[in-house]
């Protein structure tokens, strides 16, 4: 377990801007104490710095998971979210998507969502802008990137795809063997 270089810091910023802005800095400087951001075995783990210092007295092979795991740095260096990350990218989002309940169950299988099954969206979102994908009962079901922009969505046909999936809750149990 070790802290992120710059270069990882500033690629897993980027990407988590992408999705809640310039409300990244609230994710650090938290009211219930400070919060960190640490690497082990290419998993990003977002973790109290109280329960870091605990986990100092472990050795690196025997701990497994520390805190919540944000997402994990590919071989090529880029980061991807994980849907472990969702809780805490939820609050924050600047851009939301709110699908039908018909169109629910589709989306936590993995699929892109339809402008059929699109409830609202978010004013102003742009194309190809990080959007948490909720219920229509507020309930947050996993991110995606916009594919049409707010006023592009207005005008498309009903079978068009609205936002590409990204990551969803239905991965707990689709991916719970690989999930740490």
């Amino acid at each position: 377990m070790r802290p992120l270089t710059e270069e990882e810091t500033r690629v897993m910023f980027e990407k988590i801007a992408k999705y809640i802005g310039e409300n990244l800095q609230l994710l650090v400087d938290r009211p219930d104490g400070t919060y960190c951001f640490r690497l082990h075995n290419d998993r990003v783990y977002y973790v109290s710095e109280k329960i870091m210092k605990l986990a100092a007295n472990i050795s690196g092979d025997k701990l497994v998971s520390l805190g919540t795991c944000f997402g994990k740095f590919t071989k090529t260096h880029k980061f991807r979210l994980h849907v472990t990350a969702l809780d805490y990218l939820a609050p924050y989002a600047k851009y939301k998507v709110w699908i039908k309940p018909g169109a629910e169950q589709s989306f936590l299988y993995g699929n892109h969502v339809l402008k059929s099954g699109l409830g609202r969206i978010t004013e102003n979102t742009s194309q190809y802008q990080g959007v948490v994908v909720y219920s229509m009962a507020d309930v947050p079901l996993g991110f995606g990137v916009a594919a049409k922009s707010t006023q592009d969505c207005r005008k498309v046909d009903p079978m068009a795809i609205v936002v590409f999936h990204q990551a969803d809750i239905g991965e707990y149990v689709r991916h719970e063997e690989t999930l740490t």
